[in-house]
């Protein structure tokens, strides 16, 4: 997802609280450039929730799985060792 991020408003804003305009101007692109390509947006982590949450599915169903086979396995050899 794009965020928009106003430069336009953000130097004049700096301008007001007394930057230069060439201090802003540098200010606002050095944001949109460094800043701005770093921000999450919710739609960023409510995608990364639901690939670990597939993830953590997968694991325990995979582990609860396992436990399952070895258990039956282990029954079997008893109920073979003890007729």
């Amino acid at each position: 997802m794009t965020i928009s991020f106003d430069t336009l408003g953000y130097a004049l804003r700096l301008e007001q609280g007394g930057f230069s305009p060439a201090h802003a101007k540098v200010q606002a692109e050095a944001a949109r450039d460094f800043i701005m390509p770093e921000l999450v947006t919710k739609s960023d982590l409510n995608t990364a929730l639901e690939l670990l949450t597939l993830r953590l599915t997968v694991r325990m169903g995979a582990f609860f799985f396992g436990t399952s086979v070895a258990t039956i396995a282990a029954i079997a050899a008893i109920v073979k060792l003890f007729p």
